[in-house]
């Protein structure tokens, strides 16, 4: 069984016991390095149950046609550029639809294009051999979850700049995407998590990057008239 508290308290020991401070003397100072191998370890297992729990507890015939469509959404973040595409063509949601691209462009740079090549972790089912993906096995590092931080980067933008209903329709979609990528065995927990966290970085640095073009715009153009 999933012992989630007891997991929670070994991640903290852990983290103790691996930031352990080695100091070397050098010619023009110290140098410090941090060992973070048993905090890296003590994550993996915890990832590792959560996803052993889904597979063994949560898996459904009937339900895994419903996920393998979420994901597919989400692949190459097809369905979120669609969507800024649309929002553009139409001149009340014009910003926002260049918004949704923009936070996606940036999803993409830091997600795709830096971390999953920089942190180079193995997906789940190539590190544990009793965990079986339900979908072609992806060939790119697992963290962070492209398909989750693409899919949050499109859905926080349009939370925070369009009527909350809308809003609210496409951050459930986001979070069931993300779910959808636990449910079929191709990413961890903390890759979910890591990818949310980078498109709420990212869509709010665009958000506000867009409002102050606006306001420059404007007052470009109150100046013209005077």
């Amino acid at each position: 069984m999933l012992d989630i508290p007891c997991r929670m308290k070994a991640i903290v020991q852990g983290i103790l016991n691996s930031c352990k401070l080695e100091y070397m003397d050098m010619k023009k100072g110290r140098y410090m390095n941090i060992a973070v191998n048993t905090w890296i370890n003590t994550m993996q297992g915890f990832d590792t149950e959560i996803l052993l729990w889904i597979q063994e507890n949560l898996r459904s015939d009937v339900f895994t046609p419903f996920w393998k469509m979420l994901t597919f959404l989400g692949n190459v973040g097809w369905f979120w550029i669609v969507l800024g595409m649309v929002l553009v063509c139409f001149k009340q949601t014009r910003i926002v639809g260049i918004s949704v691209l923009l936070s996606l462009m940036f999803s993409f740079a830091v997600t795709n294009v830096v971390l999953k090549n920089l942190v180079a972790r193995t997906r789940p089912f190539d590190a544990v051999s009793t965990i079986i993906p339900l979908i072609t096995r992806p060939k790119d590092y697992s963290f962070p979850s492209g398909h989750t931080s693409a899919a949050f980067a499109a859905a926080f933008i349009c939370y925070m700049m369009l009527p909350r209903r809308y809003g609210g329709a496409a951050l459930l979609l986001a979070v069931l995407v993300a779910c959808s990528r636990l449910y079929l065995g191709v990413h961890y927990p903390s890759d979910v998590l890591g990818g949310i966290v980078i498109a709420l970085a990212g869509s709010v640095l665009v958000k506000n990057l867009v409002e102050q073009f606006q306001k420059k715009a404007a007052n470009k153009a109150h100046a013209a008239t005077k």
